[in-house]
């Protein structure tokens, strides 16, 4: 297979975001603009990765950092063919190399991959607008030949009707582009260095300039500011809630769920409005999610049902739960099927068996909890010295009391029951009661405190 170099164009300061940020890192569906890139750029399985960046000093390279890519810095920015040029002592082999760019978020692999079957020519990503303004428009002879692009503050006002514009996104044979790079001229109106008047130099070498479509206007759509990025988010919403829509899922209102990741969902999943899911979600069949619920990097199987407002959090659901309302479900969790967990509950780093339910206001922290387990309303595990986290244990058939602290480590036997109001510190044995409170006493004569009236002593 021929070597094959992906260089992604990264250098803009996006003035027109107002922001410190560097604007590849600004985010879209959950993720920095230029990670969407680096993500479609992986599945190629590239030789060789290089991002060209710029503004914001090395922030862009240290957010990403954990891609196999070389960074190669641009300064002063003098356009896309000088911020080429940076790359091109990175790019190996005589093969291709594809140029991307780190503010158009959305390509699609199966559209970049069209145009990677010609090895010795130039193929450039053209989509036909019905408002081409801003674009440089793609010039064709009257065989329908490219003959070269024209940047828009350069067209005359014929070629500006033209409504098919180059998108900037080309493969060509690295040979040639090395060749090509080394005569670009800044005679134009910018006084830059167009990346595209390597079209025109193929022509000129009787080279035929290979075009390839976008399949959908959005996917080359790039960003200038947080007004394109909000529009463009929310097509992107609109393109997931339609593709979850086909495979059958219900949701209340399209228009009103986020997926900032990848969403996978089982047979009659229905989704009410409000919803966010983010990083990798698998919805079994029959999973109901109720209303502005967060689910992040999370399992749930079939037949559970997540009331509104409740969060999980790199969790793993079984069958048959009842999550929520107001539930709370952090990273390491575990639940076994026909759990059940209520309002204003939290559970963190624990493993719940069967038919376990903790309904009411409960915390439940680096806990293993058994089957069939009863956890009363304002239960704690204390789980944390100040120091150090430790570890609790309460086995099957158990039945804890409301307002019971169980300071950790501690365990609780099969079958035991704790009664309510209890501060258990030591092992709690099978099949037993255990208690700690206080005698029950009534001071006589005790009044409240009654608050002074400012002023009075």
């Amino acid at each position: 297979m021929a070597t094959l170099n992906i260089v992604i164009l990264a250098a803009g300061k996006g003035t027109r975001m107002h922001s410190d940020l560097p604007k590849v890192l600004h985010s879209l569906a959950g993720k920095p603009l230029l990670q969407h890139v680096l993500d479609t750029a992986t599945e190629f399985s590239p030789d060789k990765t290089c991002v060209v960046y710029g503004h914001g000093g090395e922030i862009v390279p240290q957010t990403m950092a954990h891609y196999k890519a070389d960074f190669v810095l641009q300064e002063p920015q003098l356009g896309t063919g000088h911020a080429v040029q940076q790359a091109l002592p990175q790019l190996q082999g005589h093969g291709l190399t594809m140029v991307l760019y780190g503010d158009v978020p959305l390509i699609q692999h199966t559209t970049l991959r069209q145009m990677l079957s010609r090895q010795d020519a130039l193929t450039l990503l053209t989509v036909h607008l019905d408002n081409p303004t801003g674009y440089g428009r793609i010039v064709r002879d009257g065989s329908g030949n490219i003959t070269s692009i024209v940047e828009e503050k350069d067209a005359t006002p014929e070629q500006r009707s033209i409504k098919e514009v180059n998108t900037g996104i080309l493969a060509a044979s690295t040979h040639l582009l090395r060749n090509w790079l080394a005569k670009l001229q800044n005679n134009n109106s910018q006084g830059e260095y167009y990346l595209t008047d390597i079209a025109a130099m193929a022509v000129e070498q009787g080279i035929l300039v290979h075009s390839v479509q976008a399949a959908h206007a959005w996917e080359v759509q790039g960003i200038n500011s947080k007004v394109q990025l909000a529009e463009l988010e929310r097509t992107w919403q609109r393109e997931q809630s339609y593709h979850l829509l086909g495979q059958g899922v219900t949701l209340a209102d399209p228009a009103r769920v986020d997926i900032r990741g990848k969403l996978v969902c089982g047979r009659d999943v229905e989704i009410d409005i409000g919803c966010i899911f983010e990083g990798d979600v698998d919805l079994g069949n029959n999973v109901r999610v109720g209303a502005y619920s967060v689910i992040r990097n999370s399992s749930v199987s079939s037949g559970t049902q997540i009331a509104p407002y409740s969060h999980i959090d790199q969790a793993e659901i079984g069958n048959n739960c009842h999550i929520g309302p107001y539930a709370r479900i952090r990273p390491g969790s575990k639940l076994h099927n026909d759990v059940h967990i209520g309002n204003f509950v939290e559970v963190k780093n624990s493993e719940i068996a069967a038919s376990s339910k903790a309904n009411h206001l409960s915390y439940i922290g680096d806990s293993t909890v058994g089957s069939r387990v009863n956890i009363g309303a304002g239960t704690i595990t204390c789980n944390y010295d100040g120091a150090n986290k430790y570890r609790t244990v309460i086995e099957d058939d158990v039945f804890i009391g409301s307002d019971t602290q169980l300071v950790a480590p501690v365990t609780v036997k099969r079958g035991a029951t704790i009664g309510a109001g209890s501060t258990i510190t030591r092992e709690a044995p099978e099949g037993e009661l255990t208690l700690s409170r206080s005698k029950q006493v009534t001071i006589a004569g005790w009044k409240r405190p009654i608050k002074q009236v400012k002023g009075e002593k």
